[in-house]
Formats: C-alpha cells, sequence, structure tokens
C-alpha cells in the first residue's frame, strides 16, 4: 500500500506512479463533490483514497486534525471522512469546529474505538453515520453514496421552495397573477371570489365556482378538517396556517355530458376571518373567510422521495437496516404480547463476491436487484425482506406457526435462486447461506435475534454453503472457538509458531531436485502441527494475511541463506502469493528489499499465483507481476485448468511457468493411457515456451506418462512430501547423481 500524500499539491505523485493527476490538472466541474479524507495512519489514508479515487469525487486528504482544520477553512466540502483518534486535535473537535462555523458539509466517523461514548459523541455532534474499523470495502462505498446522494435531494428540495418563495414574494401583489389561490368565502361557506389560479390549478373555472360551498372541491377524506380551516373566524396568531388538505382538480376537457378526469393535489392552506365593525353593538360582524392555499405536491413528493431513501436501499428499492430494525422491534412487540413466534433471516449469497470480481459491480448490482425481486416473491404480505449491505439481506417472519414456516420459507429461497440469472448475456449462478433465529427461544431483542441468525448462516457456509440452518447455542461456542482461533493465530506470529515446509520439485530424467514449493505449518501449542488448509483460509478472512505474509518472505529468504550455503543455489524456491498480499501496492518493495538485505538473486524465486487473482484486477495484477519479471523473479500460473482458464490470461500475463492440477494427474492409471486433458495443457505450454511442472505425481505410471509425453519436472508424494527445513537440508547433500526411483528407495 503507498503512502498517502501529506496535502493536496500532488496526491497522485505521492501514492503511486501512474494515478490521475490531481483537481488542479484536470478540467474538473464544481458538480464533482468534494470530500476530505482525515486519517493519521498513512496505510489506512492511502487505502481510502485509492477505493474511492476514480469514482467522480473530488478527493483531499488530511493526515491530521490541524491539517483538516486548515482545509476545511479553506474549501468547501460536501463529505467528510472522519477519524476520530488523532495526535494533535481530535474528531470530536473537529465536528464541533465545523459546527459552530456553520460548515455545510456531512460527517462519516471512522474509528476503531470499542466504546459507545465515542460514537455518541459523534452522532450527538451531527454524524451523518459512524463506521467502526475495520469497515467494509461495500459498507463504505454505499454510506458514501447515500450520504451524497441525501444532500442532492435535499438541495433538489430546498431548490423547490426556494422557488416558491420567491415567486411568492414577486407576485402577490397582483392578485389574478398569483402563484396560489386567493378565496374569500361568505359566512355559509361558499365562494364570493377565487382568482385566476384556481383555473389554473384546479380546472374549474371563476364562474364555476361563485356561489359553490367550498366542499366541491376538498377530497372526501379531508372534509372534517377542512370544514374548521374553511369556516375560519380567527384574525390573530390563532387563525388557521399551513394547514395541509386535498384538493380535487379536474383535468382534461369536457365532453357533451360534462365529465372530466380527476386527480388530487396537495395544499398548503392559510385562512383567516373577515369582519366588519357594527356600531350598534360596538364589535366586530363576521361576514366570511379570506384563503391562501399554495400548492404544495412537488414539495410534498420531495418530501416522500428523501422520507423514502432515508429507510430504503437505493439499489434493490428494498427496507434498509434502519427500517428493518424498526419493523423487527414492532413484530417482537406483537409476538410478545399475542405470545406467538416469529423467524428472522440472514442470508448472505455465495459466490456473489466472485460474480462481482469477473464481471464487475455493474454486472453484481444488476445480481442483487434480480435476487431480491426474487426473494420477495417468496414472502407473505407481512413479511418483510431487508437488504443489510454487500450481498447480506435480512428477514423478519412474524406470526409463525411453527417452525416448519420458517424452513419452508427458506427450502423457497433456495429453490428460487438456483434458477440461472442472466446479466446481459452472461449466465450466472448462485446460492444463498441461510441462518434462522426464533423469537423467543433464540433471543427477546433485536440485536440477539439478528447476531444468532448470522452466527447459524456461518455455520451454514462453514459446512458447505447453499442451505439453512436454525440457531443453536452450541454454535455460539463455535463462534468464540473462531475468535480465540484470530487471537492463537495473532500470538503464533509473536511467539514464532509458524514454521516453512519444502516440496522437492524433481527433475524426472536426472532425480535432482531442481525446485521446492514452499508450505507453511503452525505447530499449534495444544493442536500439533497445522498444515496451512486449517488455517490459512481463515486468515484470509480475518485480515491476517498481511503479516503472516510478511513474516513467510523474511523466513523463505533466511532458509534460502542455508540451502544455498551447502551449494544448492540452482535450486529455484516457488512460493505462493495470496491475492490480498498482491493487491497490496507495496508488496513489490518488500519482495524486492528482502532480495536485497539478505543478497539473494531474483531468478532463484518463482512466484505461484492462481488464477482468482488474474480475473480479480487484471491490469492492476499486470502492473505489479510485471515489477516482479522486470526485478528477475519468475511467474508461475498454479492450478492451472481449474479456474476460469483463458489463453488470454497466458498471453497478457507475464507467465513463466505452467503448474500441472493434481486432480488432472489423479485421472492418470495407465502409463499407455489417453488423458487429452494433461496432453492439451502439455501442448500449450510447448507453444508459449512455458516450463511445466506436475503436482500430486503419487505413482511410477504417472511419472512415466508424464515424462513420455514431455512434463519432465514433478512434485509429489512419490518423490517427497513437504519435509521440515532441517529435512530438505540433508535431502540436498545427499541428491547428486541420485535418480527418482532411487530416491523412492
Amino acid at each position: 500500500m503507498p503512502a498517502h500524500p501529506a496535502n493536496n499539491a500532488n496526491p497522485a505523485a505521492d501514492l503511486f506512479s501512474g494515478a490521475p493527476a490531481p483537481f488542479s490538472q484536470h478540467m474538473e466541474t464544481d458538480s464533482q463533490p468534494r470530500l476530505l479524507l482525515v486519517d493519521d495512519e498513512p496505510r489506512l489514508l492511502s487505502s481510502l483514497y485509492e477505493l474511492l479515487q476514480g469514482r467522480g469525487y473530488r478527493l483531499t486528504t488530511a493526515p491530521s486534525g490541524s491539517d483538516a482544520l486548515d482545509h476545511l477553512s479553506r474549501q468547501r466540502f460536501d463529505l467528510v471522512l472522519l477519524d476520530l483518534r488523532l495526535p494533535d486535535i481530535g474528531g470530536h473537535q473537529i465536528m464541533d469546529f465545523i459546527n459552530e462555523r456553520n460548515i455545510d458539509a456531512d460527517v462519516i466517523v471512522m474509528s476503531g474505538e470499542v466504546g459507545i461514548d465515542a460514537a455518541i459523541g459523534a452522532l450527538k455532534r451531527g454524524a451523518y453515520s459512524y463506521l467502526r474499523k475495520p469497515y467494509g470495502r461495500e459498507e463504505l462505498l454505499s454510506t458514501v453514496s447515500n450520504a451524497l446522494q441525501r444532500r442532492r435531494l435535499a438541495a433538489e428540495n430546498a431548490r423547490i421552495a426556494n422557488q416558491l418563495e420567491n415567486s411568492e414574494k414577486m407576485y402577490r401583489y397582483l392578485v389574478d397573477s398569483s402563484p396560489d389561490i386567493i378565496y374569500t368565502l361568505n359566512h355559509e361557506g361558499r365562494f364570493t371570489f377565487v382568482n385566476d389560479r384556481a383555473y389554473q390549478l384546479l380546472g374549474y373555472t371563476r364562474e364555476e365556482l361563485i356561489g359553490q360551498h367550498y366542499s366541491i372541491v376538498v377530497h372526501e377524506e379531508d372534509s372534517e378538517r377542512a370544514r374548521y380551516v374553511f369556516n375560519e373566524r380567527r384574525v390573530d396568531e390563532r387563525a388557521s396556517r399551513n394547514v395541509e388538505l386535498r384538493l380535487k382538480c379536474r383535468n382534461g376537457h369536457g365532453n357533451s355530458d360534462r365529465t372530466f378526469n380527476t386527480t388530487l393535489m396537495t395544499i398548503s392552506l392559510n385562512a383567516i376571518g373577515m369582519h366588519v365593525p357594527d356600531h350598534e353593538v360596538k364589535k366586530l360582524e363576521f361576514f366570511g373567510t379570506y384563503g391562501v392555499a399554495r400548492d404544495i405536491t412537488d414539495r410534498k413528493r420531495a418530501e416522500e422521495v428523501i422520507s423514502y431513501q432515508a429507510y430504503h436501499d437505493i439499489l434493490t428499492d428494498l427496507p434498509n437496516r434502519i427500517l428493518f430494525k424498526d419493523r423487527l422491534g414492532l413484530a417482537v412487540i406483537q409476538a410478545k404480547r399475542k405470545q406467538t413466534e416469529l423467524a428472522v433471516m440472514f442470508i448472505d449469497l455465495d459466490r456473489f463476491k466472485l460474480v462481482n470480481d469477473t464481471l464487475g459491480h455493474v454486472k453484481g448490482d444488476e445480481l442483487l436487484q434480480q435476487a431480491a425481486a426474487r426473494l420477495k416473491e417468496c414472502l407473505r404480505k407481512g413479511d418483510t425482506l431487508a437488504r443489510q449491505g454487500g450481498d447480506e439481506f435480512t428477514i423478519v417472519l412474524p406470526e409463525l406457526r411453527d417452525r416448519d414456516d420458517a424452513r419452508m420459507v427458506a427450502d423457497k429461497f433456495l429453490e428460487v435462486l438456483q434458477a440461472p440469472f442472466d446479466l446481459d448475456g452472461h449466465e450466472v449462478h448462485i446460492s444463498a447461506s441461510i441462518g434462522i433465529a426464533i423469537y423467543p427461544k433464540d433471543g427477546e431483542s433485536i440485536d440477539e435475534l439478528l447476531r444468532h441468525a448470522d452466527i447459524a448462516m456461518y455455520q451454514v457456509k462453514a459446512l458447505g454453503k447453499n442451505g439453512h440452518s436454525f440457531y443453536h447455542d452450541s454454535m455460539l461456542e463455535v463462534s468464540h472457538q473462531k475468535i480465540a482461533l484470530e487471537q492463537a493465530l495473532r500470538r503464533a506470529l509473536e511467539h514464532d509458531e509458524l514454521e516453512m515446509y519444502y516440496q522437492p520439485q524433481i527433475d524426472a530424467l536426472s532425480g535432482r531436485i531442481v525446485g521446492a514449493e514452499a508450505l507453511m505449518r503452525w505447530n499449534h501449542p495444544t493442536r500439533g502441527r497445522l498444515a496451512a488448509g486449517e488455517f490459512l483460509p481463515f486468515a484470509e478472512e480475518n485480515g491476517l494475511m498481511l503479516p503472516i505474509s510478511d513474516w513467510m518472505i523474511g523466513a523463505l529468504c533466511r532458509d534460502m541463506l542455508k540451502w544455498n550455503a551447502v551449494g544448492a543455489s540452482d535450486v529455484r524456491l516457488s512460493l505462493n502469493l495470496s491475492p490480498q498480499y498482491l493487491d497490496r501496492g507495496d508488496f513489490f518493495e518488500k519482495m524486492r528489499g528482502a532480495l536485497v538485505r539478505y543478497g539473494l538473486a531474483p531468478n532463484q524465486i518463482e512466484v505461484e499465483i492462481t488464477e482468482n487473482i488474474c480475473i480479480r484486477n487484471p491490469q492492476y495484477a499486470i502492473e505489479q507481476l510485471n515489477k516482479l519479471c522486470q526485478l528477475g523473479v519468475s511467474i508461475a500460473i498454479d492450478d492451472f485448468g481449474t479456474g476460469y482458464s483463458s489463453l488470454s490470461y497466458l498471453h497478457r500475463f507475464p507467465i513463466h511457468t505452467v503448474k500441472i492440477d493434481q486432480s488432472f494427474v489423479n485421472e492418470i492409471h495407465e502409463e499407455n493411457g489417453h488423458y487429452p486433458v494433461i496432453l492439451a495443457i502439455i501442448s500449450i505450454a510447448r507453444g508459449l515456451g512455458l516450463n511445466l511442472i506436475a503436482e500430486g505425481v503419487e505413482t511410477e505410471e504417472q511419472a512415466r506418462y508424464l515424462t513420455a509425453n514431455g512434463c519432465l519436472t514433478m512434485q509429489g508424494y512419490l518423490f517427497y512430501r513437504p519435509i521440515a527445513l532441517s529435512d530438505f537440508m540433508v535431502a540436498l547433500r545427499t541428491q547428486p547423481g541420485l535418480n527418482w526411483q532411487a530416491a523412492q528407495a
């Protein structure tokens, strides 16, 4: 990850080479939202900048509170993304500065604080949202988008209101040209005057209204409220003001039967009583009502849009988490009163991230919309489906007869998601993992029910996805075990419990060790030695791959020094690269720095990548891999043929070696058999001039078949299992002149 810019003079130059030039170098318009990013952690600030750049925002960064205040004093910002814990001026103080000076900017607080006081303090100061670190990428993007959308709607509403106000000031002295309906009624409530605006808005001519009772234009449902305001007698501050009513409007032209189409218009009505003095009795005599009715239909619609957007997800038009919690709270109250059960479901779409990464966010959004529509079709009228964010949905099913009702709905969900989704010609298949919690057995509060449904959903994920599960107390223990595993894995780095093992790669003709694949092991204090597959996927999910990969590079370099010391400097090291580690911008510098520090030759290193790396962010991956190649490091593509294989990857990416996956090697049962997939991969490698390595070679028949067809480098249990460094050193010392058959003996 590159360092963040110290100021906004040239953020591109400080962030990374080849990034877009700053605002001053572009003909950008003021319509682009201005965002101020405030964080004292350079890596986080840079990551935030990279996430938001290229999305139509004008970005300014501030690595301290004083820099933030300086920017706020000199520039206008629509949105401030603010870290609370800053070394000089706290986030709360910055928010106080914004409020004291009436700076028109919304604030999204991002904080690692675990206490509730920090969040309360931010929300009291008017924060739009509070994101707890580490926040999800989609959650941040959605929050920023929603904040800016709200500002746009509010600005539009203010513009409409301002237009109406100016119009009123301009034309108030011209009754017949007034933008409002101006009328008078007699003491019986019959029109004695209306201006021309009444015809423009209501479709009634002056002649049609004069002498008619006001009820002719009032919507029937509002007649009771209209009776008070249209018969207003008061003249002081107690007179009717801004009373909202709906009036009937006639549209089109009357035919021979004088029939019209009728619509409704919302008005804001002010009315006062009209009086003349009666000198005989020395009092004011009421003779009618004067009123002004303003059309506020557009304003009401704008307010409704703003209110709707505040409680609904813009992408799927489903209730958002705020509205969902409100409805769930009401459902819990009703269930408690009626002593019935209700179900809360937490749904996570399986394989959505893969679709999003391969086809792009636009197609990912389309998939979410289609999936939401299918889920909604499965629900009853009183059920609520909401989008929590990303690819997660929540559902409340009130008034259950029994648990089978929830099970049937979950089965329907899985069934409707089985059919393929069509994304502009791309046929996509997904499934869902569904967790279910039942009130009151699994919790009596909103948070308990959601948390337990979430835990049950992750249980389904762990068991292979594409299913549903009811929450059980035993799942909570599993959840606690995951937390304990994360803590233990962090301690493993501190206490030097990780160790690198090596599986030699053999030249089939000479039997010599020509390379070795590095494989990680965890010497767990209580569970013994754990293979990489038992803990690295967990590390990927919980953000631990970066420190683990940093440790791995140092450990590999130290081990290579030892085997080079015994004369094995021609043995190539293959290391597996995590996609998360490649995505981090400073990976190349980490690798180059380690090679220089330990005095190792780059051509002795081969980095193994999977095909998924190639499709996550192809252009960025190409840039990073090209840097490695320029350094002298070679690139191997692992598990070729098992994922989204494409010859274009082999052309576009700087690949030197193709590894035949063991799933294909396992199919070789006869030395003289025919295995077309193996032959195709060998042929592709030959045609492109690439090296070949076969993985998982376990039998002599497999080795002879591969050798006969041109794959001469192999690794597998036929030769060596993954071994510790000490055993690998012994193998290196004893290998001269040893062929692979003798090695097995």
